[in-house]
């Protein structure tokens, strides 16, 4: 409380050089009319675009109630204007959002996405979604109508567009209240065609998954991205070639849409080809993402998973053949299976030498002994291949 007092109150030689032309910036905001304000809104999402301390003078001086009116403007230059100031206003500002939402600003934004003109509809986007950062405006925006329009953005907007509004949705959804009205609005669809076409290790992609895997946990999610065309098939190349938090989300929807029915979601999900991928994270995924592949190998075996076990590794490796079985005959199944377990050890070898490589570079206190203990290491590494 003490630190956001001091920025409330800043004094002005903290800005030196430019103390005057920021008292005439909000003077001229205050008190100006027409093309004097909108010149001052230009210069606010200026003097804003990197200075944290602009951002918190400028607000404490009294701007952002003015800016909000402003978008309110008939004059497309002011709107715009004030819009991207308040944008850079609140950037990295959690007084300043939660400031500019109770200025008023959302439902004029959810005006915005409803132009048509394209660059409002999408300037109007990224503010909401910025403002959505915060965790006190989260459920007033939820309720302002601006889910069903970011979920139309998902198709309609732009490639940057598109982005902002997963980015905000996923925002929204980290607060309980906003999920199934994002769900009612059709999210999943798009979602998952989103998925498909974008890349896997994105950002994009990390919160597409979590949306996912949020929405799993209800019946009509489960259920949605089960009909959708490709979707368990999009969440399967996620864990394959997703982040570490894409994969741990990809297998998280996986294993709650198993959990909540195996008899209606396992034939899919094996259908998709997911074994290597769920082997592959039981090795090299988060914690979390181990043990949720190991539970859903668990849930995809032909027969139901034993109360009882002796060892995770024998677990898998009665799964993968099991499965392998199921999939390919018993014949070529156990062929199979034995196939998937050396890749997977291997795999497995693999990192721990990488690992014990880059420990001992880190240890060596000379290059010649870091030169030495690498030759070792690497003669090692050509005896276990």
């Amino acid at each position: 409380m003490g630190e956001e007092k001091c920025e409330e109150e800043l004094d002005l030689d903290l800005f030196s050089g430019n103390k005057h032309g920021m008292q005439d910036v909000l003077w001229s905001l205050l008190y100006g009319v027409g093309e004097t304000r909108t010149r001052a809104a230009r210069e606010i999402r200026r003097l804003t675009k990197t200075s944290s301390k602009s951002r918190a003078y400028l607000a404490a001086g009294g701007v952002i109630g003015p800016l909000v009116s402003m978008l309110k403007s008939e004059d497309a230059e002011a709107q715009e204007a004030a819009l991207l100031a308040l944008l850079n206003l609140a950037v990295r500002n959690e007084r300043n959002k939660v400031k500019i939402v109770k200025a008023g600003a959302i439902p004029i934004l959810v005006d915005f996405m409803q132009s048509e003109n394209a660059n409002l509809r999408e300037s109007a986007a990224a503010a909401i979604l910025t403002l959505s950062a915060s965790s006190v405006n989260k459920v007033i925006i939820g309720a302002s109508g601006a889910t069903p329009l970011l979920v139309e953005m998902l198709t309609s907007g732009s490639p940057q567009g598109k982005v902002d509004a997963v980015m905000a949705l996923y925002n929204l959804s980290t607060c309980q209240e906003n999920l199934l009205p994002i769900l009612a609005s059709g999210a999943i669809p798009p979602l998952i065609m989103l998925l498909k076409s974008c890349k896997k290790s994105s950002k994009l992609a990390e919160k597409n998954c979590a949306l996912l895997e949020s929405f799993s946990a209800f019946d009509e999610g489960r259920t949605a991205i089960a009909k959708e065309d490709g979707g368990i098939l999009a969440l399967v190349e996620a864990i394959e070639e997703g982040s570490l938090q894409s994969r741990e989300h990809s297998v998280g929807a996986l294993l709650t849409m198993c959990q909540s029915s195996r008899c209606k979601y396992r034939e899919a999900i094996l259908k998709e080809g997911v074994i290597p991928g769920l082997l592959e994270l039981t090795v090299q995924g988060t914690p979390k993402a181990q043990q949720k592949a190991r539970t859903l190998l668990q849930l995809l075996r032909e027969s139901p998973p034993p109360t009882r076990t002796n060892s995770a590794s024998a677990v898998i490796e009665s799964i993968v053949y099991d499965i392998a079985a199921h999939v390919d005959g018993a014949e070529k199944g156990t062929e199979t299976a034995r196939k998937m377990l050396t890749e997977m050890v291997q795999r497995s070898m693999e990192q721990s030498m990488r690992h014990l490589q880059q420990r001992a570079l880190v240890c060596m206190p000379t290059d010649i002994s870091r030169s030495k203990c690498l030759a070792k290491l690497q003669s090692n590494d050509e005896i276990l291949r």
